[in-house]
């Protein structure tokens, strides 16, 4: 393992730097953790309490930021833990995360949300935050969390309000309008939502509950589930004048009715301020994909249509969807394989979500630095993340050297998720992390001499520490 005794400091030299005003080549100092210095290349001189690294042929890009994972910790440790889930995460060049509160039991309180964040401080060797889950009745739980808005409060590693509107994997439930109200007009902070209307579901279940075909599951599960459910939370967003994050868009309709809707905290300076994602698999799977992959790509809300997919992109290119998540959701392939529909829903992400939104870029899809966009900085932005996101001067020293020439098939075998699969299995991708720093500290590294799945060069606890971020109203 790596000593970490120098402290963060460390001088990268003469890497394709992806900066806030344009990409080219340059130095980049470091010091205590912290970005001290971005010049000219190879115009800084090494200091002997440094460490050294050669970045030439090497993009540098800000950390990854990846705000929805399910670590199943505490409950799961068979699907993964907060140690195996950080692991995956650098492994893929995921510096920060926000991990979900769907867990066993649900996280709901805070006492169960600093059980979590003490568990993350002795096995993560990356930065992390987590959401408290709503319940219909546990409003004043989440006041402790993130205040009232009149008082909004902002703890250390603690991101926001998750509400599943439609049952998912999980007991977390919060589908009825009053409930809902309740919650959005007497919390402060930031609500995530898991938008599918949970009486559309179950009005349209038999229908689809003799179905064994996986086709079944999107056909049950439609875009109207999911625009219904949206349109309620943007609905309450607007009335209460809070801070809305619908997660895992999936849907043609959703992404043009959210156009005009939507915006970057940074750019809105009144009324509600609503930001959404759009995830990997949903880039780049169709129905097709399931078709041939079955269960292993079945999730919630599920991969859709070529038309959906089309309008995602079109949608992330022009602003209408701020960032990009994974939704890392592990199950073993054991529950998997049980076939359409007694598998679970959801598939691991946090390893392969770089390199497919890489390759996208390398196939022309979109720009190396749009990637950085919408899986850096955008994400710092909607979750008011302080210190994270960008490569300046003053900014946390969270960084990623990517080869962008690198291209290698995606094997299950190489998998640091504890399950031991990834959905982009026999894909061959582009611009592999080569090494993953945490404030200043090398905590993986993937070379010739480790193979394609890398190594971790730090021990569980020794690197990372709670999100800050900035209370919302």
């Amino acid at each position: 393992m790596l000593d970490t005794s120098r402290h963060g400091n460390m001088l990268i030299l003469g890497a394709t730097a992806v900066l806030p005003d344009g990409t080219r080549f340059a130095d980049v100092r470091v010091r205590n953790g912290l970005i001290h210095e971005i010049s000219e290349p190879h115009q800084l001189q090494h200091d002997d309490d440094e460490l050294l690294i050669d970045g030439s042929g090497l993009h540098l890009l800000p950390g990854v930021i990846d705000p929805q994972v399910h670590f199943r910790d505490p409950g799961q440790p068979e699907k993964e833990d907060l140690g195996s889930g950080s692991a995956a995460a650098v492994s893929g060049g995921v510096t920060s995360f926000l991990d979900m509160p769907n867990n066993k039991p649900s996280i709901v309180d805070l006492p169960g949300m600093q059980s979590k964040l003490d568990t993350a401080a002795a096995k993560c060797v990356n930065n992390y935050g987590f959401f408290i889950g709503a319940t219909p009745n546990n409003v004043e739980r989440l006041k402790e969390a993130v205040g009232t808005p009149d008082a909004p409060i902002a703890i250390p590693g603690i991101c926001g309000i998750k509400i599943f509107m439609g049952s998912s994997t999980g007991t977390l439930l919060v589908n009825e309008r009053e409930a809902l109200e309740v919650i959005f007009s007497q919390t402060a902070g930031l609500i995530a939502v898991h938008a599918e209307d949970e009486k559309r579901l179950d009005e349209r279940y038999p229908d689809f509950e003799n179905r064994t075909d996986i086709a079944a599951h999107a056909e049950w599960r439609d875009d109207v589930t999911a625009l219904l459910a949206t349109q309620l939370a943007v609905e309450l967003a607007q009335t209460h004048n809070h801070r809305l994050h619908v997660l895992h868009l999936t849907s043609g309709i959703e992404g043009d009715w959210l156009n005009g809707i939507t915006s970057l905290p940074s750019e809105k300076s009144e009324g509600a301020i609503i930001t959404t994602e759009t995830l990997p698999q949903h880039l780049t799977f169709t129905d097709i994909d399931v078709a041939q992959h079955g269960t292993r790509l079945q999730m919630n809300p599920p991969i859709r249509y070529e038309n959906d997919k089309e309008i995602l992109w079109n949608r992330l290119l022009d602003g209408t969807i701020q960032c990009i998540a994974t939704d890392h959701a592990p199950h073993t392939l054991e529950a998997k394989q049980l076939g359409f529909p007694q598998a679970p829903s959801g598939m691991p992400g946090v390893e392969t979500s770089l390199a497919v939104m890489l390759t996208h870029a390398k196939e022309g899809r979109c720009t190396v630095e749009q990637v950085v966009q919408w899986m850096c900085k955008n994400v710092a932005d909607c979750y008011n993340m302080i210190g994270k996101g960008e490569i300046v001067v003053g900014g946390d020293a969270d960084l990623i050297l990517v080869d962008m020439e690198n291209q290698q098939e995606v094997k299950d075998e190489n998998s640091w998720s504890r399950v031991g699969w990834n959905p982009f299995n026999g894909k061959s991708l582009t611009g592999w992390t080569k090494m993953t720093i945490v404030a200043g500290i090398p905590v993986f590294e993937r070379t010739k001499e480790t193979g394609p799945k890398g190594q971790l060069l730090v021990e569980p606890g020794s690197v990372g520490s709670p999100i800050l971020m900035g209370p919302w109203k």
